[in-house]
């Protein structure tokens, strides 16, 4: 293991090298080009390639990987303190603040039931947004994040207020209801809009379900796509062993190395 005293000096190192690289005299061309637009999509590939490396259950690449992420936000930070608006420590700051003042059960001794945990914070990120002069429950959404995580959140901000079902079984019929009506403009003529608004709505209902259950879509879908491409590829490598294309099977063949695939991969 390392040195625990080592690591507590590893922050202010790698500030230090976050400093080196954008250092106009000597740092890295690259570094000192970048701004926070042309960093953030780097921010986002990161994040996901650390969620990537927890679903394959790989801790020696979620060790590199929360490294890359946490040199994101140094470099983020960086930029910033260029500019006098924050740096390192205020953010330090202002999660630690953050986190204390939303678990008051924990840092001030209240006493909050474990099943009204979860509305105590959505009330709490409420006080705060109302404080910074945001006062549409919605507002604070996040317009550019992936569809399914904006509609988790809205889904949540709304059920916050009490606009939710109580049980799964009015979601399901719900679900139901929104595929009943997709099926009724798909075979009409030029009817793109309808059918991509009627098919938006099923998503929405099913990521509703997924909240219901307990489950989250994002994670849950991540691990559909896996199971997906493990079969697939399956079936490829057996093709590829009887010489045969997929171009050239039959639907029935296709189908019938997808249950044998099915059996064979987690």
């Amino acid at each position: 293991m390392t040195d625990k005293n080592i690591n507590n000096n590893g922050m202010i190192k790698l500030q230090n090298i976050m400093e080196k690289l954008r250092n106009p005299e000597g740092g890295c061309p690259w570094d000192i080009q970048q701004t926070f637009e042309t960093i953030a999509p780097y921010t986002i590939e990161e994040a996901y390639e650390v969620a990537d490396a927890i679903q394959q259950n790989d801790m020696n690449a979620l060790r590199t990987e929360l490294g890359d992420l946490l040199f994101q936000v140094v470099f983020h930070s960086k930029l910033a303190e260029e500019q006098h608006a924050f740096n390192f420590n205020d953010v330090v700051a202002s999660i630690c603040e953050k986190l204390t003042s939303r678990h008051p059960h924990v840092f001030k001794g209240e006493i909050i039931a474990e099943a009204d945990l979860a509305q105590h914070w959505e009330d709490s990120k409420r006080r705060e947004k109302v404080d910074n002069g945001s006062i549409g429950i919605l507002n604070d959404v996040n317009l550019h994040q992936p569809a399914i995580n904006q509609a988790f959140k809205l889904q949540k901000k709304a059920s916050s207020v009490g606009f939710d079902w109580k049980s799964v079984k009015p979601v399901i019929e719900k679900l139901d209801e929104e595929i009943s009506e997709i099926k009724k403009e798909i075979p009409i003529a030029n009817n793109q809009l309808r059918i991509e608004e009627e098919l938006g709505d099923v998503l929405f209902s099913c990521i509703n379900l997924a909240r219901h259950l307990n489950v989250n879509p994002e994670w849950s879908l991540r691990k559909a796509n896996k199971r997906f491409t493990q079969r697939f590829n399956y079936i490829e490598e057996k093709l590829n062993r009887l010489g045969v294309s997929f171009e050239n099977s039959t639907p029935q063949t296709l189908d019938g190395l997808w249950n044998e695939a099915k059996n064979n991969c987690n």
